[in-house]
């Protein structure tokens, strides 16, 4: 039996991505069988806890803090943990054992330009000293750890495979399901979906000059529904959409909650994420998983989520999107085998086989 601890400070900062990452992972952990023995780290200020089963442990060091790896090293000590999970890349210097590390992307690093300075500084500085004191590395797909080979000369044997689950809400529902979320919301009957942070990495403006192309070629064109916080940049993006006129074409919903959020993807006509780069490109999953068809980006991690559902697109290339986008529309025949084909390929990811992934990495490295 091992002493185990997962950092879960940042939820208590931030919400989405990482943070769900790490509920789901300490939920479905809590769901198998093992003798090792679990310790969820939060933050003082975190209300929510995370996990139901495991115990709490309080801490005072902030994520992404200057001092950080120091300051939390020294309250983890006393905790004589055999092994510390990061699933936010950075660890302590020493917060236990042996350490496991979460790299879910290498945006810092591939697109710099497209961070805050405060991220760039955070991350940039310190990847390459975290990849080192790592004593395992889990990757949320290939792409990613095709990027630390290539990228910071990580060694293959050094990192696992660990893609995300998805959550048993995100299912196809009854038209009378959603119909009061989509009311709420204040959403027309369906769209053309994006779900994700506004911000330059996600090409919205590639996404937003495609169906201006198309805009004259469908007499009933769907608006273009944007789920998501402002990033950096949002306001270019938001420049963009007046440029080009598209006003009365596009819906921007900023607050949308988890449990609104599958009605969502159900309305949809499709899901389309034209990204430059994703390290797994969870909400392409989760609409899958409604049964919307995705069309995606063709590069990084986008095409082993997405298998042969859907569609890939160039995401540099406008005609490429607004091809994609005519097909899906037009084609009713096309879209129905492809809604099949999203939900059987979204059964594929669980977050049981992602937890079970996590423990076999926790027992090998303690």
């Amino acid at each position: 039996m091992s002493r185990i601890g997962i950092d879960a400070r940042l939820p208590a900062y931030r919400d989405g991505g990482i943070s769900t990452y790490t509920r789901q992972l300490v939920s479905a952990l809590e769901g198998l069988q093992t003798e090792h023995e679990f310790t969820i780290v939060h933050h003082r200020k975190g209300k929510e806890r995370i996990g139901k089963r495991f115990p709490r442990l309080n801490v005072w060091t902030p994520p992404h803090n200057r001092v950080e790896r120091l300051s939390l090293s020294l309250e983890l000590l006393p905790q004589h943990f055999d092994v510390l999970h990061s699933p936010d890349f950075i660890p302590p210097y020493r917060g236990a054992q042996h350490h496991v590390i979460t790299v879910h992307d290498l945006t810092f690093l591939h697109f710099p330009h497209y961070l805050t300075a405060d991220a760039r500084r955070y991350y940039n500085a310190q990847i390459d000293a975290a990849c080192r004191h790592a004593d395992h590395i889990l990757a949320v797909s290939s792409a990613t750890r095709n990027d630390l080979i290539g990228i910071l000369n990580v060694t293959q044997d050094k990192i696992t495979v660990q893609p995300h689950g998805v959550n048993a809400r995100y299912r196809p529902l009854p038209r009378e399901v959603s119909q009061k979320v989509i009311e709420d919301l204040e959403l027309p009957p369906t769209y053309i979906l994006h779900v994700g942070t506004l911000e330059p990495r996600k090409n919205i403006i590639g996404l937003l000059r495609a169906y201006r192309e198309i805009l004259s070629q469908l007499s009933e064109l769907p608006p273009v529904v944007l789920i998501g916080r402002p990033g950096w940049l949002f306001e270019e993006t938001w420049q963009q959409i007046e440029a080009l006129q598209l006003q009365d074409h596009v819906i921007w919903r900023q607050h949308v909650t988890d449990e609104q959020l599958p009605a969502v993807y159900n309305r949809a006509a499709v899901f389309i994420s034209p990204s430059h780069y994703e390290g797994f490109g969870m909400p392409a999953l989760e609409a899958m998983a409604c049964g919307t068809v995705p069309i995606v980006s063709n590069r990084s991690s986008l095409p082993e989520v997405v298998g042969d559902v859907g569609l890939l697109v160039e995401p540099d290339n406008t005609n490429s999107i607004a091809d994609a986008l005519l097909l899906a529309l037009s084609d009713t025949q096309w879209l129905d085998i492809n809604r099949s084909a999203a939900i059987e390929r979204a059964k594929q990811f669980t977050w049981e086989r992602s937890a079970k992934i996590a423990l076999d990495v926790y027992t090998r490295v303690s």
